[in-house]
């Protein structure tokens, strides 16, 4: 797909740029570059896995035959294509393609950790076992479409040891980590190693139980990336966590359904727009901010819905910080407050929020509850949070509306939270 603009505008438009339905949207520039020479390797031999893949040459696709791979040494691919000639290392059509160890004493594959990888896609491959199931180094232009990694030693997938760039993450499927149990972990502590405009997007990932446990983390310093369409549950730490870019362009956080979390649903620190979202249970807040690792401000929480038996809403750190939005969102608490600032909300930009429970009045209009929604329950059993009729959610402000819905179409009217009638 040829995108008509540079990425960082299209991270920062995706939501009106692009129709809701269509994956390619979520691809590189280069994803329907047919490959100039085709490999095929029936298996399953690991060893034959690795010297296959180590010959690829600009162009190439391999075509992986069906078949358990156990590699039983440190494999780090290293494979560099072009903008004209990438890289494909696939799973053969309707082929389970099974990469393993027979230990976790190393990661079951890892990408760029002795040197550059540009322009290379694996496909279609579960991997299991091991350490870290995939770790990502020095990446630029990498896309992993459609794999799934589950029952890892440690985390599913990282990219937290070298700075990445323009990664693709999408379609894939991730859950039971162990060690600290993360789906996805991108990006370093305190801004070590940072992501940049980069896409994680349509992936499923579920049972994040380890020590920690988030779906999808995205680490202090990282920059200008999209977290879109992910359906992101079950999880110890929040479904979504992202810190802030540190005065780089924001992330935005658009179109995910985060359910069922024992922290918060999702946490962003700052630097971001948060937008069309669906946040339903967890043990915790339905959405939480406050200063970790650097401090909250420029946020948009914008046309989100927010269901929890706690706290909706909660700003622990928005009091008298620069850019602070939150407008439009359906905020509802069965138990405490829809919106809660602990700390104090001078100078936030409160409008066009619908709540049920405590909180302010200004900027906000009472909702009748669960009733309002086609099918929800606050433990997030069901979890369709269309707008029934009758419900009071016409009240959006228009200085602040959207001009679409979680699910793409063009909103028809006034309405509060993430979906349009």
């Amino acid at each position: 797909m040829n995108r008509p603009f540079p990425l960082t505008t299209i991270l920062l438009f995706a939501a009106t740029t692009f129709a809701a339905g269509d994956d390619s949207r979520y691809a590189p520039a280069w994803s329907n570059i047919a490959p100039q020479r085709v490999i095929k390797l029936s298996g399953p031999d690991g060893d034959s896995l690795v010297k296959a893949v180590a010959a690829l040459q600009p162009g190439d696709q391999l075509v992986i035959a069906a078949g358990t791979y156990r590699i039983e040494r440190m494999w780090d691919i290293r494979a560099i294509g072009t903008a004209e000639a990438p890289i494909w290392i696939v799973a053969e059509e309707g082929a389970q393609v099974v990469l393993t160890r027979s230990d976790d004493r190393q990661n079951v594959v890892n990408i760029g950790q002795g040197g550059a990888v540009e322009y290379l896609c694996l496909r279609g491959v579960e991997i299991t076992g091991g350490s870290h199931g995939l770790r990502l180094g020095q990446c630029r232009e990498v896309w992993i479409d459609r794999c799934h990694l589950h029952h890892t030693g440690q985390v599913c997938l990282s990219a937290n040891s070298a700075d990445t760039s323009r990664l693709f993450l999408t379609r894939n499927h991730l859950h039971h980590g162990g060690g600290h149990g993360e789906g996805m972990y991108l990006g370093a502590n305190e801004g070590e190693f940072i992501m940049s405009e980069s896409v994680i997007a349509l992936n499923h990932i579920h049972d994040c139980r380890g020590s920690q446990g988030d779906g999808i983390e995205v680490k202090q310093g990282s920059w200008g990336n999209l977290i879109a369409e992910n359906d992101v549950h079950d999880t110890q730490y929040p479904c979504i966590t992202v810190y802030g870019t540190a005065g780089k362009p924001v992330n935005v956080i658009e179109r995910n359904l985060c359910r069922r979390s024992d922290n918060h649903t999702m946490q962003v620190q700052g630097e971001a727009i948060v937008r069309n979202n669906v946040l339903i249970s967890a043990k915790g807040a339905g959405f939480a901010s406050t200063d970790h690792q650097g401090k909250s401000l420029n946020l948009q929480v914008i046309h989100n819905t927010i269901i929890n038996t706690g706290d909706a809403f909660k700003g622990g750190s928005w009091n008298g910080r620069e850019g602070m939005l939150l407008a439009n969102n359906v905020l509802y608490s069965r138990d405490r407050n829809a919106v809660n600032f602990p700390n104090g909300r001078e100078g936030v930009i409160l409008t066009g929020n619908i709540i049920v429970g405590d909180g302010p009045k200004e900027g906000t209009s009472p909702g009748r509850g669960l009733e309002d929604f086609t099918k929800v329950t606050w433990d997030a059993a069901e979890h369709d949070a269309t707008p029934a009729a009758g419900a009071p959610l016409n009240r959006a402000d228009a200085q602040h509306l959207l001009k679409t819905d979680l699910a793409g179409r063009p909103r028809l009217d006034a309405l509060s939270g993430a979906l349009a009638r």
